[in-house]
């Protein structure tokens, strides 16, 4: 019994602490993604994104956004309308609280249709905690970066500046195939192939070529859509 115990230690992977596992996520996802398919620990990375998340919102300057709408308003041809001291000082708690929120419902929104998509259509051997500790951990990448490029994103006076494929397609004509581009976000490129690296630890059957193109189609499909609101 006892070597039994002992065995079955050594075989599974011990989970490092939430400080570890969020260098591994960018240095050694390998390594994080085994951890997480035997200990599918969520909540504490979780906790990480919605902080991130909210505080990177809250260093954007609320002018910023409202500079945006408002250039967006004019290029409808409808007037922005001017907003009071007290309205804006009540958007310096709303954006970040709001983006807390949205933060927390899509990760486990997007933990659930992937659960939906390997495990009840594709057959993958995976649980729902499972896929939400991948989503919670690989989330941390775009989160992270989003918090780094945020004097970019003041001085270019652009808060959703981001990282994107349009970056190195200069040359192609602004309009919808540029604005698919400028969606596909590289930092989430990046942390949808650790959630792949995840799904084929999760079931070995399932390669990791196979989980990455599904994926990276998924997020082609979000993005082709998402580039006709912008």
């Amino acid at each position: 019994m006892d070597t039994t115990v002992e065995q079955r230690a050594v075989a599974e992977p011990r989970l490092d602490a939430l400080p570890t596992r969020l260098v591994n996520v960018l240095f050694s996802p390998g390594k994080l993604v085994a951890q997480l398919a035997e200990h599918p620990k969520w909540f504490g990375p979780m906790v990480v994104l919605a902080f991130v998340s909210g505080l990177t919102m809250a260093l954007i300057p609320v002018d910023l956004f409202l500079e945006t709408q408002r250039m967006a308003a004019l290029e409808r041809g409808v007037e922005f309308p001017e907003m009071g001291e007290r309205a804006i000082q009540a958007m310096r708690i709303v954006i970040p609280a709001a983006t807390v929120l949205s933060t927390v419902v899509f990760s486990f929104g997007f933990a659930g249709f992937y659960a939906l998509i390997f495990s009840f259509i594709l057959g993958d051997e995976g649980r729902y905690t499972q896929y939400l500790a991948l989503v919670t951990h690989a989330w941390f990448i775009p989160v992270l970066f989003g918090l780094l490029v945020t004097p970019l994103r003041i001085s270019t006076g652009d808060p959703q500046f981001t990282l994107n494929l349009a970056s190195f397609l200069f040359f192609l004509p602004d309009g919808y195939f540029l604005n698919v581009f400028r969606v596909m976000d590289l930092t989430q490129i990046w942390s949808t192939l650790v959630i792949a690296q995840g799904v084929h630890a999760i079931d070995g059957r399932r390669s990791f070529t196979s989980a990455a193109t599904i994926l990276m189609v998924i997020l082609l499909c979000i993005a082709l859509v998402a580039a006709r609101f912008i």
